[in-house]
């Protein structure tokens, strides 16, 4: 498998780990990209892949299926590649079977499937904006990243070249187009 920039288990914190963005967006949408842009740019370091783990039917100690888990990383993250989203599943599923996060397994499911279905409703919304609209956030967005410094902005730069925020396209190039 060739080098990644940005491994599966990289991706999955950086949506599992909340990022405290300064209150300086005027917009929910945009804080919520740019802290989606950040949790993943400060976890862009390639990880080791995760050895063989056991895939149950079920998550031990919650009633929560493997298969529901795949299918929601799957639906939610349909910006990503197939390739990306297995990795995801496979670094979330690595980390809940093991049996020092037995404790936390149920809650870190329930974590992780709301930001999931944030990432999922932010796309819905996006898809629905006009050009006009997108071209206005991308406008939001240049301004806010001037108050980044040089190598936060490099790393966000990184993180919108690669396709990772759960934006369409369209405004996936408006907002590199943003960059310095």
């Amino acid at each position: 498998m060739g080098r990644m920039i940005l491994g599966g288990r990289s991706l999955l914190f950086a949506f599992l780990l909340a990022c405290a963005l300064p209150a300086r967006a005027a917009d929910p949408l945009l804080m919520f990209l740019f802290s989606v842009a950040q949790e993943i740019a400060a976890k862009a370091a390639p990880a080791a892949p995760p050895g063989p783990v056991e895939h149950p039917d079920i998550y031990p100690g919650t009633t929560v299926p493997v298969d529901v888990l795949r299918r929601l990383i799957d639906d939610s993250f349909i910006y990503l590649s197939p390739r990306q989203r297995t990795e995801i599943f496979e670094a979330l599923h690595a980390e809940l079977m093991k049996p020092m996060n037995f404790a936390i397994r149920a809650s870190t499911i329930e974590y992780f499937a709301h930001r999931a279905l944030q990432v999922r409703s932010a796309q819905l919304r996006l898809a629905k904006l006009s050009q006009e609209q997108k071209a206005t956030l991308a406008a939001e967005f240049r301004e806010e990243l001037q108050a980044f410094p040089a190598d936060e902005q490099l790393n966000l730069r990184t993180v919108v070249e690669q396709g990772l925020l759960p934006v369409p396209s369209d405004l996936n190039e408006m907002l590199l187009a943003a960059f310095p």
